[in-house]
């Protein structure tokens, strides 16, 4: 599992290996961190964008999403992923072509997860 572009395909949500992708996203967020304690701003932009844009940022994003307390409730496009299927076909909402925000208020489950993808990158990695 590398950390650079999702693929195109949608993956089988239980061949997923949750430990490579745990692995991924600390060592993204060390590099992180390491890169902002340095002043590395450029660097910084970069390792975000990577980690955003990465098979294993997009699988923890979502991960996140489908168990967190509100997993059971559907946003406002009544979208559920409850299914290993609807986890699985969520790898391709999480993309930017053709996302378009539905208003202010509105939460989806997709919004949700693109929001997770960027707490992944700006989460404190001590510990």
């Amino acid at each position: 599992m590398h950390a650079g572009a999702a693929p195109e395909r949608e993956p089988d949500w239980h061949s997923i290996e949750w430990k490579k992708v745990w692995r991924t996203v600390r060592r993204l967020q060390a590099r992180i961190v390491k890169a902002v304690a340095q002043g590395r701003w450029n660097k910084v932009k970069a390792l975000v964008y990577l980690l955003t844009h990465s098979f294993s940022g997009r699988a923890l994003a979502i991960l996140r999403v489908v168990s967190n307390s509100g997993a059971k409730t559907p946003g406002v496009d009544g979208i559920l992923w409850n299914t290993p299927e609807a986890k699985s076909a969520a790898f391709s909402t999480l993309r930017r072509h053709g996302y378009r925000p539905l208003s202010v208020t509105a939460v989806t489950n997709r919004n949700r997860s693109a929001g997770c993808t960027y707490l992944n990158a700006t989460e404190n990695c001590e510990g």
